[in-house]
């Protein structure tokens, strides 16, 4: 049976009237009543009802994500189902939801924002997936949805941002594999329209170039296994095939390594693999997968605790997470004798 205030105010003998300024903060009613309110609706298990919040206070209490994937293979991407679990473990204790949009075409995910915006069902939303030139920042703008984005956009931005350094972790899987011999470094990366699949390419190149390599071969994927896969069978063919490929997330590295695997070649003694990530599956591989974590719990967390903060009035500030360090497991290791075995 659901607690109302009529239930609150009869036990702790008093009005509606001193119950909504007890439960709301409000003054209006003396500390002792105060205390007096709050117990009783903890002892009876009250809980706000969020749709009558809303209405008496002009706010949705939900968060908007639009996730701008294939539905196909939304769940094979591991980043994004721990990410939403962050947001929800902090959405929870300040009594927000999160309303979820799966768009499937640039299209799809403006009109996603437009209705998120039409309808007043969220009071802001977290944006992920930072592009090159991106035109959401403007359309969020444009309809006065507070947001915030993961990392910091190239076009100038009202939002404030949750950061991290991924190119660190890049440039040491270089560094690991330079120290173990290898020379020839491929990479396959995300799409280059996405800022961290752009930053990662550099990072590798930056990097190939410091330990006074030429440019290695790269090949542009999607971020999914299939990608990884096919991106891996190119560089293999390849005439100056690598002796070591550095993934731009662990979902193309795993594909990657299975695929190596089936043509004879042994990981790591004919060809070294490192991903990016750090996802549950990467220690349980065969060999297991050096690897960059991401945390995308604590992504998840802190986005919201920003969306939060913001909402409730603080200032835009950006927030910057720990850089990740390169984990290092059995993957990767000397370069082969014979590498064109």
């Amino acid at each position: 049976m659901t607690v109302t205030i009529n239930d609150v105010a009869q036990a702790a003998g008093v009005s509606k009237g001193a119950v909504s300024y007890a439960l709301n903060g409000q003054p209006g009613v003396s500390d002792d009543t105060r205390e007096r309110i709050l117990r009783v609706a903890r002892e009876l298990g009250w809980k706000p009802n969020l749709r009558a919040k809303s209405l008496s206070s002009a706010k949705a209490f939900a968060v908007g994500l639009v996730v701008a994937r294939d539905p196909r293979l939304l769940g094979t991407d591991p980043f994004f189902p721990a990410f939403i679990a962050g947001i929800e473990t902090t959405l929870v204790e300040h009594e927000y939801v999160l309303v979820l949009t799966v768009a499937a075409s640039a299209d799809a995910e403006e009109l996603g924002y437009r209705k998120l915006a039409a309808d007043s069902r969220v009071d802001g939303v977290i944006l992920t997936d930072m592009r090159v030139d991106d035109s959401r920042i403007a359309l969020l703008t444009s309809l006065k949805i507070p947001a915030v984005t993961l990392n910091r956009p190239e076009t100038p931005s009202p939002f404030p941002a949750v950061c991290m350094d991924d190119t660190e972790g890049i440039a040491a899987a270089v560094e690991h594999l330079v120290s173990l011999g290898h020379t020839k470094i491929g990479h396959v990366g995300g799409p280059q329209s996405y800022i961290h699949g752009r930053s990662r390419r550099l990072a590798w190149q930056n990097a190939m170039a410091k330990a006074g390599l030429g440019a290695g071969s790269f090949i542009e994927a999607d971020f999914t296994a299939a990608g990884g896969l096919a991106a891996t069978a190119e560089l293999l063919r390849s005439a100056q095939r690598p002796t070591a490929i550095i993934y731009a997330n662990d979902l193309m590295a795993t594909a990657g390594q299975s695929y190596a695997q089936s043509l004879g070649l042994a990981v790591p003694d004919d060809l070294s693999i490192t991903g990016y990530d750090d996802t549950e599956l990467a220690r349980y591989l065969n060999p297991p997968l050096t690897t960059v974590p991401a945390d995308p719990l604590l992504w998840g967390r802190v986005a919201a605790q920003q969306l939060l903060s913001l909402l409730g009035g603080a200032p835009a500030e950006d927030v910057y997470l720990p850089s990740p360090k390169l984990v290092v497991r059995a993957s990767t290791g000397p370069v082969p004798s014979m590498p064109n075995k």
